[in-house]
This record gives structure tokens, C-alpha cells and sequence, in this order.
């Protein structure tokens, strides 16, 4: 018999133990390995079970927690460990120190991956963001997270005795999770209300403490909502195309109105900043807008420039297909409603419209959404970011790819999260730190023998992992059966381990491995330098591709023959993977080159001292240096992709049998393999503290938090009077662009063999159609000219007006001539051209109108 409804009851604990509720009660438990070694005294079988201290209190032996009270030595460690998570949260740390920094930050994700007892992630973008939350914790970054909470999660996944992908959706107990209602001061939970087409959409906002930041999550399961909405919040990424923009309008619109209560009850200050994590959160804008239109009186285009001001937008992907679209019908639909006073659908759907080149006009695209209510965007790669200035370049017609205004800020990981408790131990034993990204890996403090002794105990606890979960994935599949003795022995501690985890769209090329199945098996079975894998990812529920992918490397790996070498473990999440990362040698990445944003899996494997085997796409094309592992190399020319297949797996195989495994396995007359730990140690130095998290929200911080607060300042000041002059200044210039030309360029100065050093000198005619040549900035533009007389490397020179002293900058037929010069700084070809565009003390980019003339 099945129950109709499940809660928690949770322990009562004695108040010498109070600290206990208060530790458990925030998140930092799960990067604070001082905390978590408490958990673990408590009750380390339940611990190891469990991992969450919540359920671990609610399970444990009262006996036990009767014994644990009267215990002085750990009452005092409990009290220890809350009076310094109390110095954390408050004490002034990095952040504090930054000048000009914006005082309140909001950031949006649809998903938040923290820690396995808290499920609301489904891969990377969740990760991330949770990674992003923890960083500026440690930074001391007001941060003010907003996201869903989903009844179910993901899914759990398991895989059925012929390879497939099954999934299972259990519903979670909110009482059970480290979470609190938001209550008012009746005491009453907050809600927010959503008006839509067919009624009103209720959400109560439960609350989660992740060290120094508060995530604010938005729940709809509550009796206040008919049947049909209860379900909104029900699972990540489920249902159709209204479904999904239902959980975008409430995490957008009702997470602003979650902030909005949150600040009037706390009495905490109103981000300044919002920093939308992909489009899904784009929404959040138009309820900006609409309360900027109803309190302030400011126009929808007023409005806008203001929020723009603010708002910094992140893509993550760097495909059409991994975009929300919908229909514009269906947006209009719920925006010619009450939804958002003083935001009309026509102005809606323009935002989201694809009217450009290529672009689909029935749809509504929440990226170029995004792109157009923010002034500071990125990607999350340097190669990411020239992938998106590419894919969205229609935006900003007429722009070099390199002036497309979108930056990049290279993902990172959080250290502590993902860093295994040995190679801390080590770090600290011998140099001094917990904090690997900071320690001295070439100090001869750390052995050679001390340090492969690290890394063979990480391995060994991956293959106990390993054939756990492969144990109970058998009894899953074969209820009543005894388990295989084969598979106690799946998997070897001493052996070469490479590791592939993630998601499992197509792009990522889980099968690539299987190109010559005769070749892989050779190479797991070699007598002298035998090789395993350990692979582990989900599909997309509705992806059959992609569980296509999965069932056929689940039916090799049965393979009597090499089951011992390679396998497949169900239910990848953050307790798989922080095992997984610190166990692997080597870290195997191989998708479609460039579709891979950033991939931090094999950051996090580098953290712990794993070489990464990767095509050099997203975080790898900029970090790969010869030392830290290899790069596989791309067939980019490939006449299609089977050919293209068949030359990377080619190159994959030869990477590991003649350079990976070979230098694993040269080992001196004591056992260790000298070369390979110099690797090690290189990756421990260089990549720990670049691919570390707090890294990223420092970049983020300095690069595009700081810029936009003082935008969202100057804007805001006088009533909003920069947003009103902006917005009419916009109007004019885009008006009055269609008579802006460059009539004529004219250049001299130069000798018949030019030098590094001469002096070119520049002319410009230019009519302006009715704008000042305050309105506009003429430049030359200019840098190697290459075949096809594209600029590369190029750099601009401002020309002004003429005065009346140096001529008459005026025309008769009313064009105004502009003059500068350029000096020539370095040797070979060279070329130039001269552009006019729209120049404003608001604009954060001379591309940002999308407007520009250019000398034919």
C-alpha cells in the first residue's frame, strides 16, 4: 500500500545540543568539511547514507543522541563549529574590500545544484549556479539566489536489463530538506500571485541559507491553487511548451515579487544588480518595467533603459536547439492580460522577436529576450563568447563579430565542493592550507610517494563505489536474484582510469568511444597497460536519441569480455561526482567542437589532480598547455560526421595507447610513476586556482556586476531622469539613422614605403541626416587586412570635427568633415576603414542601438 501524502517529523534535540539544528539548518555543511566530519561522529553509517545532516538527525539512535548530549568533548566541538559559522556569515571578507561595488545582487537560475540532499539540478547550468552561490558566500558577495523548488526534482534514473534509460520522479518532503518557509509577521507564508489567463497563480517562496546567501525558491503545490497549477513547480525541465512558460513567468515575475517581500520583511536593501543565469529567467525585466511604468511613471522604452542598465545576462549554450522558444501566440496570450500593468504584449513580443536574418517570426526567443533587457552580457568560455557573438550577431547588423557586446567570463569550480577530503588532508598536513588552489604543489614538502598514495586512495574509493552502485543496480533489475561475484570484482584500484560524466545530448559524443569496438576492447584488455572507464550521465526524458546513446555503451559494457574494464553507473548526481572526479587519472571529454560551452566536469577532475583527454572546446581550448593532459585533436574539414567520427576516435585511441597509458605505467624502482606526478603537480599549480569558482564571481564582480551597479546608479539618479533623456535619445538617433553616410575618406601623410612609426592621416566627409556630432563617434577603424580584405586585430582612432581654425567642418550640401591620424606600430599588411555610430555617455557599447555606417 502506497501513502497519499509523506512528512518529516524531526528530532527534538536537548538543548546542549541546539547547535546541532543550527549547522544542519545551513548549506555551508556541504563544502565545510569540519562540519561534515561532525555529521559523520554522530553516526557514520547513517552519514554515509544519508549525507544530509537533517535526515541523519531525524534517523539517528535516540539513545545515541542522549549519549552525544552528555558528551562535554562534543558539545564543545558542536558549539565550536556554529560560533564559527556565525563568524562567517558575518565577518567582513573579500567582497567587503571592494570599492564601488553594487551593495545587493540577484541571480536567477532555473535550476541550483548545492548538494545532493537538496535535488533542484539536472547538469552543468545547475551545478554552476550552485558553484556561484557558494563562491560568493566565501567572498562575502551579497547575493540574493531565486529559483524553483520542484516536488520531484529531475528524475532519478535507473537502466533496465536491456540498456535503457528509465526514470522515476519521487516527490520530495520540503519539511525534510534543509529549507524554511517564508512567513510574514503574522506568521503567515508569503506568497506570491501570478494573474493569468485562466485565473491566478499562487507560489509560497521556502528559503535556503547557503553559507552567507539566501536562495529564495518559488513552490506552487499549495490548496490555494486549483488542481492544473498545483503542478507548475512538479518537476525540472517536464512538460510542454505553456508548461515550461509557466515556470519561466513565475521564476522571472514571481521571483522579483519574491525580492520585493523578502526585502520588506527583512528589512535588507533591493538588489541593484540582477544577473539572469541563461533566458529562462528572462521575465524577471517586464516586472521590473511594469513596477518602474506604475510607481515612477516612466514610458515602457524609459523603463527599459533602465533595467537595461542593471541587468547582466549569461548564456550557456552555444546551439539554436539548447534556446527556449515559443510561440508568439501563446506570449501573447498571457500578456494581454492584468499580468503586468503598463507592459503591453506588442512590446513584449518585440523584445523576444526574431527579426533578423535567419530568425523564425512565430517565435518568441527568450536568449534574444534577455540579450535585449541587458546591458552586460556573456559567455561562459573566451571560445564561448566568440561562439555567441557569432550566433547572435544578427542582433547588432552590420558589427564585426569581435564588436558584438557580449563578453565572456570562463566558468569555474567551487574548491571546497569539489576537491576530495585527502588531497585536503594532505594539503593541510604538509603545506599548511585546506585550500588546495592556494598550496605549493611543487614544495618537496609533498613526496612523490606521499602524493600517488593520495591518488591511489581516491581511485580505490571510486572502484568501492563503483561496484556498489553497480551492485544495487543489479538487484534493481533482478529482484530476488543473487548478486554476480563478477561484480566484486569490477574494476581495478591499480589500474589506468578514465572517467566521461555528463549529460547526454547528442553533441557530447558518448558513443565516440565505441567507433572500433575491437580497438577500445584491445586497449581495456592490454596484459602490459590495461585501461578502464567509468561513465555515467542522463538523457533528456524526451531525448530517445540520446537513450539510444546510453543503451548501446550500457550493452557493450555487459561484454563478458571487458565488464571488468568498463561500466556504466545509473543516477549520475553530486554524490556520484564528487567520488567520480577525485577517482579518475585521466578525464575524457570529446563533444562536437565548439558546442561544448565551457564543460566544468573537467575542471573539477583537474582539482584533484586528474589530467584531462579533451577536443579543445570551451574551458580546455583555453587551458590545455602540453602538461596538464592532451588535446584530441579536432577534424573541423571533415567532408561529414561519420568521417569526422571515425578521424577523432582514431586520434582518441592513439592518445591513450601511445602517450596516456604509456606514461602512467613508467614507474621507477619504487612503484611510482615519476613523469605522470609532474603532471599532476603542474595541474595542481596552474589550473586549481584559475578553474576555481571564486576565480569566476570575482570576474564577475569587477567585470560586470560593479559596471552595471554604477549604471543602474546613474541612471536611477533624479527621478530617472537619465532613462527618460536615453530613451528619447534613442528615438531621435534611430529616427534620423537612415541619413547617416560616409561620403568620402581621404587619407595622406605617408611616405612611398611606409614605416613603423609614420603618421597616417585621415579625412572623413560624413553626413549625419540631422544628428550633432555629439550624437555620433567617427573612427577609423584599422589592423592587418588579409585575403579578402578583412580587418583582423583591429583598433580604433576617434576622429573629430573640424574647427572653424582648421577648415570649415561644414559642407554645402550639409556633411561635416572629420579628421585624425593613425601611427603605424607594427610591420606587414595593413588596412583601414572609417564607421560612424551612435556615441552616448549611457550606452555600454557603441554597438548596443545596432546601428552603424561604414565607408563603401
Amino acid at each position: 500500500m502506497k501513502a497519499i501524502r509523506r512528512f518529516t517529523v524531526r528530532t527534538v534535540l536537548p538543548e546542549s545540543l541546539a547547535a546541532l539544528d543550527e549547522l544542519a539548518g545551513n548549506l555551508r555543511w556541504s563544502w565545510h568539511e569540519p562540519t561534515r566530519e561532525l555529521f559523520d561522529y554522530i553516526d557514520s553509517e547513517l552519514w554515509e547514507k544519508t549525507n544530509d545532516p537533517v535526515s541523519l538527525l531525524g534517523a539517528v539512535n535516540p539513545e545515541r543522541i542522549d549519549a552525544l548530549a552528555a558528551d562535554e568533548s562534543f558539545v564543545r566541538r558542536a558549539g565550536q563549529l556554529r560560533d564559527d559559522l556565525r563568524r562567517y556569515v558575518s565577518e567582513p571578507r573579500w567582497y567587503q574590500s571592494v570599492t564601488d561595488a553594487p551593495s545587493s545582487i540577484a541571480y536567477f537560475s532555473p535550476e541550483f545544484g548545492i548538494a545532493a540532499a537538496l535535488p533542484q539540478y539536472s547538469g552543468g547550468l545547475g551545478i554552476l549556479a550552485g558553484d556561484h552561490l557558494k563562491s560568493a558566500s566565501d567572498l562575502g558577495v551579497p547575493l540574493l539566489g531565486v529559483g524553483l523548488f520542484y516536488r520531484s526534482g529531475y528524475f532519478k534514473q535507473s537502466i533496465s536489463a536491456d540498456g535503457w534509460q528509465q526514470e522515476a520522479y519521487p516527490v520530495l518532503d520540503p519539511d525534510g530538506l534543509p529549507l524554511s518557509v517564508l512567513r510574514g509577521a503574522d506568521g503567515a507564508p508569503v506568497q506570491v500571485a501570478l494573474a493569468l489567463p485562466t485565473g491566478t497563480l499562487f507560489a509560497r517562496i521556502w528559503q535556503a541559507d547557503v553559507g552567507r546567501v539566501k536562495l529564495l525558491l518559488l513552490d506552487t503545490d499549495i490548496p490555494e491553487n486549483e488542481e492544473a497549477l498545483r503542478s507548475v513547480t512538479d518537476r525540472l525541465y517536464g512538460g510542454g511548451g505553456e508548461h515550461r512558460l509557466l515556470q519561466e513567468l513565475l521564476l522571472g515575475i514571481g521571483g522579483v515579487r519574491a525580492i520585493k517581500a523578502y526585502v520588506e520583511l527583512t528589512g535588507t536593501r533591493f538588489p541593484k544588480v540582477f544577473h539572469t543565469n541563461e533566458g529562462h529567467a528572462g521575465f524577471l525585466g517586464l516586472e521590473r518595467i511594469s513596477d518602474l511604468v506604475a510607481g515612477h511613471g516612466l514610458s515602457f522604452d524609459e523603463a527599459l533603459q533602465v533595467v537595461r542598465a542593471g541587468t547582466v545576462f549569461t548564456t550557456h549554450t552555444p546551439v539554436p536547439a539548447g534556446i527556449d522558444r515559443f510561440e508568439s501566440t501563446l506570449v501573447d496570450t498571457y500578456f494581454s492580460t492584468d499580468l503586468l500593468p503598463g507592459v503591453d504584449a506588442p512590446d513584449v513580443l518585440a523584445l523576444g522577436a526574431e527579426d533578423y536574418p535567419g530568425g523564425n517570426p512565430a517565435v518568441f526567443n527568450m536568449a534574444v529576450m534577455g540579450l535585449r533587457l541587458s546591458q552586460h552580457a556573456n559567455g561562459v568560455s573566451k571560445l564561448h563568447g566568440s561562439v555567441s557573438r557569432g550566433m547572435f550577431g544578427g542582433l547588432w547588423p552590420g558589427f564585426d563579430n569581435a564588436d558584438v557586446p557580449i563578453t565572456s567570463v570562463t566558468n569555474g569550480v567551487h574548491t571546497p565542493t569539489w576537491t576530495d577530503p585527502i588531497l585536503q588532508r594532505l594539503a593541510a598536513d604538509k603545506l599548511g592550507t585546506y585550500d588546495t588552489s592556494r598550496a605549493d604543489w611543487s614544495s618537496k614538502s609533498v613526496t612523490d610517494a606521499e602524493l600517488w598514495d593520495v591518488r591511489r586512495d581516491m581511485r580505490q574509493q571510486l572502484v568501492e563505489d563503483a561496484r556498489r552502485r553497480i551492485r544495487s543496480s543489479w538487484k534493481s533489475q533482478n529482484p530476488g536474484s543473487v548478486v554476480p561475484t563478477w561484480v566484486d570484482e569490477v574494476l581495478d584500484p591499480e589500474v589506468l582510469t578514465i572517467g566521461f560524466a555528463r549529460r547526454v545530448p547528442t553533441y557530447k559524443r558518448l558513443t565516440l568511444m565505441l567507433h572500433d569496438e575491437d580497438r577500445l576492447r584491445a586497449i581495456l584488455t592490454s596484459k602490459k597497460r590495461p585501461v578502464q572507464l567509468v561513465i555515467a550521465g542522463k538523457s533528456h526524458p524526451a531525448d530517445d536519441e540520446g537513450k539510444r546513446l546510453i543503451q548501446k555503451l550500457v550493452q557493450f559494457t555487459q561484454d563478458p569480455s571487458v565488464r571488468g574494464r568498463i561500466v556504466f553507473l545509473p543516477n549520475y548526481d553530486i554524490a556520484m561526482a564528487q567520488v567520480l572526479y577525485p577517482g579518475t587519472d585521466v578525464w575524457l571529454n570529446n563533444p562536437l567542437r565548439p558546442l561544448e560551452a565551457c564543460g566544468t566536469s573537467g575542471m573539477k577532475a583537474a582539482l584533484n589532480g586528474a589530467l584531462n583527454l579533451s577536443i579543445l572546446d570551451g574551458w580546455w581550448d583555453e587551458f590545455y598547455d602540453g602538461e596538464n593532459g592532451w588535446a584530441i585533436p579536432s577534424s573541423d574539414a571533415a567532408g561529414d560526421a561519420d568521417e569526422r567520427d571515425a578521424l577523432e576516435a582514431n586520434a582518441l585511441y592513439d592518445l591513450i595507447e601511445h602517450q596516456v597509458a604509456p606514461r602512467f605505467y613508467d614507474r621507477d624502482k619504487d612503484g611510482v610513476p615519476k613523469r605522470w606526478l609532474k603532471s599532476i603537480r603542474h595541474t595542481l599549480s596552474t589550473l586549481s586556482p584559475a578553474l576555481s569558482a571564486d576565480r569566476m564571481v570575482k570576474q564577475y564582480v569587477e567585470n560586470l556586476y560593479t559596471p552595471a551597479g554604477r549604471a543602474a546608479s546613474v541612471i536611477a539618479e533624479d527621478d530617472y531622469a537619465a532613462g527618460r533623456e536615453l530613451a528619447a535619445w534613442k528615438r531621435h538617433v534611430d529616427g534620423a539613422w537612415n541619413g547617416v553616410h560616409v561620403l568620402h575618406v581621404e587619407s595622406g601623410g605617408l611616405a612611398a614605403v611606409p614605416r613603423i612609426g609614420d603618421e597616417l592621416h585621415v579625412r572623413a566627409q560624413v553626413q549625419l541626416g540631422g544628428l550633432s556630432v555629439d550624437d555620433v563617434s567617427v573612427e577609423v577603424v584599422y589592423g592587418r587586412s588579409l585575403e579578402g580584405d578583412t580587418l583582423t586585430g583591429t583598433m580604433l582612432v576617434e576622429l573629430v570635427p573640424l574647427s572653424e581654425d582648421g577648415g570649415d567642418a561644414h559642407a554645402a550640401d550639409g556633411s561635416i568633415t572629420f579628421a585624425g591620424t593613425v601611427t603605424l606600430t607594427s610591420p606587414g599588411s595593413f588596412g583601414y576603414n572609417v564607421r560612424v555610430v551612435p556615441k552616448n555617455p549611457y550606452l555600454s557599447s557603441p554597438a548596443e542601438l545596432g546601428l552603424i555606417a561604414v565607408a563603401q
